[in-house]
């Protein structure tokens, strides 16, 4: 790929707060002009200085918006976190087809202080390889994974962001009116449904460990199914499924069918859960729907590692709980687009084998995975300090001057996951997300009533 030396670097949305600011200044430094587009308050919130640009019209006529700005303003590279966002979505087809390196970024793979930098999509649209062949031989001379934590912060610290810039976006909405927010739920009933959470979050861990702890000693084989966000935007634009639920169903339906008959099913709440979805009326309904009511329990809070390292699997949709449940050995089934999901590191037989012929990973290539993940598309770093935010800058600069994003040999020039996600339905472009928007919340209300 080529250098962004003396060129212009257009960035777009960033994580809540000043990161993507902190990569420009370090760009800047090194004589590289950067520029940003404003979509929302929130995003004005973070960046507002004479490189900025402030877009208020409507996300359909923003594709010929962005292509006449790139355009006027001779723009060679567009950065932007969340690649999934319509927004970027739109923004990665333009720069296509005017012949613009995109970029993008988000939370690291290699968690904790790492963030993903890679070209152009994540998931399924990532340029990573999925070839296990080419995994190991590019790792082979690579160094071990720098496992060192350096960058921790209190939770307070990402909160304060996320709050921060998701209710400018809605207290200042006439200031951008055409934004539409990427956001499953209302903000203000987001953040008010997650103070009962944290005001019982001790005493319900506690209940977990100890239900935990009876699903270990029990010795009976079990699987885990970590339960993600519904409001990810990973899983609603990176799977087949409109809701978790409907994952749920499937994976219910052939645990009653074709798991061991002593074999249980445990769905784990995830830690930073808003409450909205009745996960325990959900689950319970389905499961007694195929007659294995007692066989499926929900687990809200306790240690994943914990329970992933006694079970007979594990099953996600496309969380990077997968890739801890492959650090432990656990056989894992991926149901939706993972950058993971490679054969001889998950399950890649039907979901109804999975059950009864999953198989551990294998050890050399796990290792080689997250090696040519650390050399290539990771950056050691965070968002929510100051330490962290200029450190992963700095390297982000580095590597994109230099033109070392995906490498060495993590570079396909086609998508290697893109023909699966197309098998599956899964809106690959912005025209399509466009026919699709609000299906999710939909299909949620069903069960919110």
């Amino acid at each position: 790929m080529s250098s962004v030396s003396c060129k212009v670097v257009l960035f777009l949305q960033g994580p809540p707060g000043v990161f993507a600011r902190t990569i420009a200044d370090s760009l800047e430094k090194r004589d590289v002009k950067t520029l940003r587009v404003n979509l929302s308050a929130g995003d004005w919130l973070g960046w507002h200085d004479r490189r900025c640009t402030s877009y208020r019209g409507s996300l359909e006529n923003w594709p010929d918006w962005l292509r006449a700005f790139c355009l006027e303003n001779q723009v060679t590279h567009i950065v932007y976190y969340a690649d999934r966002v319509p927004y970027h979505v739109a923004a990665a087809e333009i720069g296509d087809e005017l012949g613009i390196c995109c970029m993008t970024f988000e939370n690291g793979y290699l968690r904790p202080d790492w963030i993903t930098l890679e070209h152009v999509g994540m998931s399924a649209h990532s340029r990573f390889p999925e070839d296990a062949g080419h995994i190991k031989e590019a790792a082979e001379t690579l160094p071990d994974v720098d496992r060192e934590a350096r960058y921790k912060y209190p939770f307070i610290n990402e909160a304060v962001n996320e709050v921060t810039y998701n209710m400018a976006n809605v207290i200042f909405a006439l200031a951008y009116p055409g934004y539409v927010r990427d956001k499953l739920y209302h903000p203000l009933l987001d953040y008010l449904s997650n103070i009962p959470r944290f005001t019982f979050a001790k005493s319900r861990n506690r209940r977990a460990l100890h239900v935990i702890d009876d699903i270990i000693a029990t010795g009976l084989p079990y699987y885990v199914f970590p339960l993600q966000l519904q409001s990810d935007y990973q899983l609603r634009f990176n799977s087949q499924y409109d809701h978790i639920a409907e994952a749920a169903e499937e994976v219910i339906h052939s645990f009653s069918q074709h798991a061991p008959s002593a074999a249980r099913l445990v769905f784990k709440v995830h830690p930073l859960d808003n409450g909205i979805e009745p996960w325990s009326r959900i689950l319970k309904s389905i499961s007694k729907e195929y007659g294995v009511k007692k066989r499926v329990l929900l687990v809200d809070g306790g240690n994943l590692d914990q329970l992933l390292k006694h079970a007979s699997g594990a099953l996600t949709i496309n969380s990077t709980t997968g890739l801890h449940s492959l650090r432990v050995g656990c056989p894992t089934k991926v149901l939706g687009i993972a950058l993971y999901d490679i054969d001889g590191l998950t399950c890649q037989k039907s979901l109804d084998e999975f059950w009864r012929e999953g198989s551990e990973p294998d050890v050399e290539l796990r290792d080689a995975l997250e090696r040519l993940l650390a050399a290539s598309i990771q950056v050691k770093g965070c968002f929510y300090t100051k330490e962290g935010r200029e450190a992963a800058a700095e390297l982000m600069a580095q590597r994109m001057i230099a033109g070392t994003v995906n490498l060495p040999d993590a570079l396909c020039q086609i998508p290697p996951r893109l023909k699966k996600a197309r098998a599956r339905g899964i809106a690959t472009t912005f025209a399509e997300q466009l026919k699709t928007r609000g299906r999710t919340e939909r299909w949620s209300h069903v069960w919110r009533g």
